[in-house]
């Protein structure tokens, strides 16, 4: 990884569901730690499947965060001496969210975004797709699908144990009681 030090820049970490996104980011942020800089993280409101204070990855790791119902409201609670902000959930934030990260880069932040690149369907979410392609550094993860052992790169909606259907509403907050990682070929939907 090239290091970038005379400007801000984006950061996105990407992939299904049990992937390790944010594991991924909760290390980052140790690092962020480590080397004493001063961060904020940010996690929206409608993720509360663990906790309502704290980003917790699937595996139990956990790092406190501000919880907000508002991308506004991220710009707001960012001062000048934060040198790094980190954002969970990217796909559940408002459209405005790319705005405002453009903002954070251009007064010098280095800004971690972390989130699911696609919906239940196999479809992009435009949030994370448009910040995928304004970053400087991209990481796709990928999750095992356990149907088959190959690496998992789609998320699998199950309703009781059947595949969701495609007009199904796109945002369902969940765990493993309605969410796989699959493979491709594993990945169905119901028509």
């Amino acid at each position: 990884m090239y290091k970038i030090t005379r400007s801000g820049w984006l950061e996105v970490i990407t992939g299904s569901m049990y992937s390790g996104k944010t594991s991924e980011l909760i290390r980052r942020i140790e690092r962020v730690k480590i080397a004493n800089q001063k961060f904020k993280v940010f996690k929206p409101k409608i993720d509360n499947r663990y906790s309502d204070e704290d980003i917790v990855a699937h595996n139990g790791q956990f790092i406190p965060a501000t919880t907000l119902d508002s991308s506004r409201k991220i710009v707001d609670n960012v001062y000048e001496e934060i040198d790094v902000v980190a954002i969970d959930e990217i796909q559940f934030w408002d459209e405005e969210l790319i705005e405002y990260v453009d903002e954070l880069i251009r007064r010098g932040k280095r800004v971690i975004s972390c989130g699911l690149d696609m919906d239940f369907r196999g479809v992009p979410f435009n949030l994370t797709a448009t910040l995928m392609a304004k970053a400087e550094y991209v990481d796709k993860f990928y999750g095992i699908c356990p149907i088959c052992g190959e690496p998992a790169t789609k998320t699998q909606r199950l309703i009781d144990g059947e595949p969701a259907h495609w007009d199904d509403d796109i945002i369902l907050v969940g765990k493993e009681e309605y969410y796989e990682a699959r493979c491709r070929s594993c990945h169905k939907v119901r028509k």
